[in-house]
């Protein structure tokens, strides 16, 4: 019906189900072509409810939020299924309505992080995102819907191998760090920000404030320091040096 993509032995395949739907995922072992980022910017990417990801420079993806806009149809349809006897034609017709709306969902989230993770990993040679403690974070009822439509995890995790395909550099930055709270500007420590304000004036250079491009900022300044030490590191027998003014990771022998 179709032919694979790739040239190369074929390892395995894995059949699987998804609502109404067969797949067959093929394991193909490939020569490894080495791709590279197509210029060498630094940039921080916060990641929030509101907007999936604000980077330093400004750009702002608002995410597809497909669970907000199916929510009443899922509401709808899981309601009539409750109602239908167990084990019975309707049940089950009514059982994959709901399974091909779960797979609509889910699509809808991977397709929109796959193009926003892709262009990530072609643009920028180094990358920095906050340690966002997700599991934590769905403890919170009030946000774990919008937090679970955005798909933190599925993002790192994307973001995680698309680096090392397209050698860019993450930078992980700790989850404690006050990104939001302190000024890009002057370092100032906003202690009394709340997470209702969206933005703010720096009391000590009054400078106006964006919440989310500020803590990208900070977030872009913190990778870019931590990055000439990381590529220091010794790896395949090569040393690398960061270099803050071009943003390459200079290797040599």
């Amino acid at each position: 019906m179709e032919k694979i993509r790739f040239s190369g032995k074929i390892m395995s395949v894995m059949v699987s189900r998804t609502a109404d739907h067969w797949f067959a995922s093929f394991q193909i072992e490939t020569s490894n072509v080495q791709r590279y980022s197509e210029n060498q910017g630094i940039v921080g990417v916060d990641l929030g409810v509101k907007n999936l990801a604000t980077l330093s420079e400004g750009t702002v993806f608002d995410g597809p939020k497909a669970l907000r806009y199916y929510l009443k149809k899922l509401k709808r349809l899981q309601r009539r299924l409750s109602k239908r006897l167990k084990g019975s034609k309707n049940r089950a017709k009514l059982m994959i309505k709901v399974a091909r709306l779960h797979a609509r969902l889910a699509n809808i989230r991977k397709d929109y992080l796959h193009k926003l993770t892709t262009f990530l990993a072609k643009t920028f040679s180094v990358i920095g995102i906050e340690n966002l403690n997700v599991k934590g974070m769905l403890k919170n009822y009030s946000l774990a819907l919008a937090i679970s439509d955005m798909g933190f995890y599925e993002f790192r995790r994307q973001l995680t191998y698309k680096c090392q395909l397209f050698g860019s550099w993450l930078e992980v930055i700790d989850r404690w760090f006050p990104s939001s709270k302190t000024c890009s500007n002057c370092g100032f420590m906003n202690d009394g920000l709340a997470l209702k304000d969206r933005d703010w004036i720096c009391p000590e250079c009054g400078i106006h404030h964006d919440r989310d491009i500020n803590a990208a900022i900070n977030i872009k300044n913190l990778a870019a320091s931590s990055a000439v030490t990381a590529c220091g590191e010794i790896s395949s027998g090569r040393k690398s040096q960061f270099s803050s003014e071009t943003g390459l990771c200079e290797t040599g022998t």
